[in-house]
């Protein structure tokens, strides 16, 4: 790990003396140093797999689900990702509420809530993909649990990253700490849709439209059901798993914070606070461009090789290129953040925009296999940086309003919200369209405007908001990373005042 802004200390300076009310020293890290070990870098890293790999099956391959096995109308989706993303943006501000007026327990405030959430989410995603006996009411069953699935992911999501201000109070290792769960979520990006892509790849072969005389929609076929049904549990069990590595391996810190009957900031007057941060709304601004940006290239990919080109057989090789190139890059991203700083880091989000253009353009094999680990390498610094810049975020404002409150799930839930939000409009928008095109569900050959929809959204959407996005992120000056010692005091500032009423 690269050294940090102002040097390394020197290790024979002598720690300060323990102020009245510090925090005791937690298992697996350094009491002076605030050194995270391995073992706790790395199951915490584990339990933000599930989601990832969730969501990674969803993004890539939901769409196609909806449209061509359970041959949902193009409307009813853009409805139905629509409000999928609204329900789980509008559960992050609740989250938040609730998760800030909840009580410490033996196993810390945060960490309950994660743990609550498993057995229910892991049944959301399960029949997300089951294919209910009936038709009538085939879209509002998906719409249900879609739903229900992006809320309680909210609810999982939330204090899980949350719990990165309360690892340790040392800016070095939380961006290490965020870097290991980057790279353990990439990894679990990576297992949903190989493991997922894998599991279904017969139900999308190119025998389903060998013996189809018409282009209209065929048959749904059993075997198409069964396949999904399978990948749906095999992805649902590693929320139990995963969960209870993280309950195993990471100790969140004690808050030895003032009695219970003394009073704290309302949820509604942090949010307030938030909003009004200057650079908090810089930097969710931007990401919610950039992020939306993703989002459209990941969930539009399959749909593009499908019906916009040739690259039908290749759909599974791309796939796993971008989130292989995606995983190698993450630990280069992170050396590139601490050497160049993370402003820098930002331009490697452009890397995304000539190769996005390219696969519209030349929609070849060989092209389009470069074009998938070029956009890797984008979305690895797209996902990485702004959860290495919301801590910085937190310890500007806590500098500036002292003695602050631990707004930490504040800040984490508020921007999770926005750029859902922003995925929402960006989703149904862009699904939207494909119905005013003439998308036909099922069909195994769209029309010539479907084809040329599809290209308009791989590559001229994701260009405009990355590049709007960036232009944003560059306004202004760049956050000061806190000292050692300034990490301290905002450390003890939460441990006294976290208590939100």
């Amino acid at each position: 790990m690269a050294a940090s802004p102002g040097g390394t200390p020197d290790p024979a300076v002598e720690a300060p003396a323990p102020q009245p009310g510090a925090h005791p020293s937690e298992p697996g890290s350094d009491s002076r140093a605030g050194r995270l070990s391995f073992c706790t870098k790395l199951c915490y890293g584990l339990g933000g797999v599930p989601n990832q790999v969730a969501s990674s099956a969803t993004a890539f391959y939901l769409q196609l689900f909806l449209l061509d096995v359970a041959q949902i109308p193009a409307a009813q989706v853009s409805l139905l990702l629509f409000g999928g993303k609204v329900s789980g943006a509008a559960a992050d501000p609740v989250a938040g509420f609730f998760i800030n007026r909840s009580r410490r327990t033996g196993s810390g405030r945060l960490m309950p809530w994660v743990l609550g959430c498993v057995p229910f989410i892991a049944l959301a995603y399960f029949f997300l993909w089951f294919l209910p006996p009936f038709t009538s009411l085939r879209g509002l069953w998906y719409t249900t649990f879609y739903c229900l699935f992006q809320a309680l992911a909210t609810f999982f999501q939330v204090p899980y990253t949350a719990l990165t201000m309360l690892l340790t109070p040392s800016p070095r290792e939380r961006d290490s700490a965020t870097a290991y769960r980057m790279t353990m979520e990439m990894a679990g990006t990576l297992m949903g849709a190989a493991v997922h892509g894998l599991i279904v790849s017969g139900a999308h072969g190119p025998h389903r439209c060998e013996d189809a005389a018409l282009p209209g929609p065929g048959a749904i076929s059993p075997d198409a059901t069964r396949l999904y049904s399978i990948a749906a549990a095999v992805v649902a069990v590693t929320y139990p798993v995963c969960s209870g590595l993280l309950y195993l391996g990471v100790k969140e810190q004690a808050d030895p914070s003032a009695p219970a009957s003394s009073q704290g900031l309302s949820f509604l007057a942090g949010l307030g606070l938030t909003v009004r941060h200057p650079p908090y709304l810089k930097l969710v601004i931007s990401f919610l461009f950039i992020s939306a940006a993703v989002q459209v290239e990941q969930n539009y990919l399959v749909l593009f090789c499908t019906h916009a080109s040739r690259l039908h057989d290749h759909i599974q090789g791309l796939v796993l290129t971008i989130l292989v190139s995606a995983v190698l890059s993450t630990p280069l991203w992170e050396w590139v953040l601490q050497r160049f700083g993370k402003r820098m880091s930002a331009f490697g989000v452009c890397v995304m925009v000539p190769f996005a253009i390219l696969l519209a353009a030349v929609p070849t094999a060989p092209v389009a296999y470069v074009v998938a680990f070029g956009s890797g390498v984008s979305i690895a610094v797209s996902l990485l940086l702004p959860w290495s810049m919301l801590p910085d975020v937190v310890d500007d404002f806590q500098r500036q309003h002292q003695p602050g409150p631990g707004l930490e799930t504040i800040f984490y839930s508020s921007y999770v919200f926005f750029t859902k939000l922003s995925g929402a409009s960006a989703l149904g928008i862009s699904t939207l369209s494909l119905e005013f095109a003439g998308y036909e569900a099922g069909a195994c050959q769209q029309a010539e405007q479907v084809v040329v929809t599809l290209k308009v959204l791989i590559g001229a959407v994701p260009t405009c908001m990355i590049l709007i996005g960036l232009c944003i992120l560059m306004v202004g000056p760049t956050l000061k990373v806190p000292s050692q010692d300034t990490s301290r005091q905002l450390h003890f500032q939460r441990s006294t005042s976290y208590s939100l009423a």
